[in-house]
């Protein structure tokens, strides 16, 4: 089983309300109904309003959605019915084949299938920075940060990404995709996104070990971040 990951846009006249309902709607049915083994939507909706002030695109046009889905097979001639139906539906569609590590599973705020999880889930869109070989990225990322990551923020859910190939023409560059849910209070408050209320030490000591881990493989200049609402339509394992 192969994990693809598409990011989408829509069209102008569309509504991005409308757009993300037929994401986890129509669209949903249609993968499921080819085989899809697993299916998840994130869409920066109404829900996530409050979280604006957290998104930053460097990639123009803005990103309107992403969809993960499993399948038994990324080879193209298997994987095609399903680029066919999600290009359908957006005006433009970038895959990638990634591999998925996840340093923390969401036993805190468990949806049922198609429900909206609990809270936000917070996008980041990676390039690997020149100065770095992809082994010393990956060491830093994976070995280094993680532990930075899991202390010092009160994400109840942490997805780890690493872009093998695009699998579309065109295709922005990314080399990995960070998928991080947190609570609704994280939206608007920074002490709650770094699990500090009420301690604004521990709040200085956090936001100081998460920048200074995040900028030794990070260009903030090239980053893109979404807060999203996420749709499991339906776990892998189902």
């Amino acid at each position: 089983m192969e994990k693809v990951v598409y990011i989408v846009w829509r069209d102008a006249q569309t509504n991005a309300e409308e757009f993300g309902r037929k994401l986890r709607t129509e669209v949903a049915d249609r993968l499921l109904a080819l085989g899809a083994r697993g299916l998840q939507v994130n869409v920066p909706d109404q829900a996530v309003q409050p979280a604006a002030g957290l998104r930053q695109m460097n990639t123009r046009p803005q990103i309107d959605g992403f969809l993960s889905l499993w399948v038994d097979s990324a080879i193209e001639r298997f994987r095609r019915p399903f680029d066919a139906v999600i290009e359908a539906a957006a005006t433009r569609v970038a895959g990638y084949l990634v591999t998925e590590s996840q340093p923390i599973r969401n036993t805190r705020f468990p949806a049922l299938p198609g429900e909206r999880t609990a809270g936000f889930s917070q996008l980041a869109f990676l390039k690997r920075p020149p100065r770095l070989t992809p082994e010393a990225w990956l060491d830093i990322w994976h070995n280094q940060h993680t532990p930075v990551a899991i202390d010092t923020q009160d994400n109840f859910l942490y997805v780890q990404n690493v872009v093998v190939r695009p699998l579309t023409y065109a295709a922005p560059i990314y080399d990995a995709i960070v998928e991080e849910c947190f609570p609704a209070a994280a939206m608007t408050d920074p002490h709650a996104f770094f699990n500090a209320v009420g301690d604004e030490d521990k709040f200085q000591r956090h936001v100081g070990a998460m920048m200074e881990s995040c900028q030794r493989f990070i260009d903030f200049d090239k980053i893109d971040v979404m807060p999203s609402s996420q749709y499991i339509i339906k776990t892998p394992a189902a």
